[in-house]
């Protein structure tokens, strides 16, 4: 699942993002979101959090628990 819309995340959430540093090399970091920053329901390249680690970035993925 990807990460355009606010609804769909949650405190807590294990997430994939891609930090402003690393949006050219696509590189992502996973982690729990602590926190949302975006405050519009969608955004196109992603909601925007910061995981517990401090980091801060955009949402790319949606990590199903179960897998």
């Amino acid at each position: 699942m990807n990460g355009t819309k606010r609804k769909d995340i949650h405190t807590g959430q294990l997430v994939r993002i891609v930090q402003k540093h690393h949006q050219s090399s696509g590189e992502l970091t996973e982690g729990f979101v602590q926190r949302i920053l975006t405050k519009s329901p969608t955004h196109p390249h992603g909601i925007k959090v910061r995981l517990d680690t401090g980091e801060v970035g955009r949402v790319k993925e949606i990590i199903d628990e179960d897998e």
